[in-house]
């Protein structure tokens, strides 16, 4: 409907209509003739926000429930790769233990020598421990850096059980 058919009355009976809090469509239906968009529209022109009553809402507001925390997900290793024992600042370094082979070249270390870092690394007297070892590290090392179970296993190893159940 244009500008032009919004008569005086229907004006007034819109206004007292939309105060009482009415919607626009049912302010439509009443008036006849008019659509719901048009009556919003003329809402607008006229400056009626305000309303006598506010509409109820169709249902009630649910109570926020809170979410459940998702779980931390761990990185795992790749096959045969472990980290390193974690580097404690330069004045905190295990010192070397007592009959300590001392040897400050990492190639001039033997295959059975402990590989333990002693000292800051960045310093001229950096050295490593070098005293026998069956791994990496002899057994008072051993203890102090690596973490039992943090190993790459290959029955936890997903793709290693689907080649041994066969699947790949």
């Amino acid at each position: 409907m244009s500008e032009s058919g919004w008569s005086e009355t229907r004006v007034t009976t819109l206004s007292q209509l939309w105060l009482d809090g009415l919607s626009a469509s049912q302010i439509a239906k009443q008036l006849g003739g008019v659509t719901r968009n048009a009556v919003i529209g003329k809402v607008h022109r006229l400056g009626l926000s305000g309303r006598a009553a506010a509409s109820a809402p169709s249902r009630a507001p649910r109570p926020a429930t809170p979410r459940p925390k998702r779980p931390r997900r761990v990185a795992m290793a790749g096959p045969a790769v472990r980290k390193p024992p974690a580097r404690l600042p330069a004045q905190d370094y295990a010192p070397a233990p007592e009959g300590a082979g001392l040897i400050g070249d990492m190639a001039l270390l033997g295959a059975h020598a402990c590989k333990w870092p002693i000292g800051d690394p960045k310093s001229p007297d950096f050295s490593f421990c070098g005293r026998h070892a069956d791994g990496r590290y002899c057994a008072g090392h051993e203890q102090t850096g690596v973490r039992p179970g943090t190993a790459w296993r290959a029955d936890r190893d997903p793709i290693v059980r689907r080649a041994l159940a066969g699947l790949l």
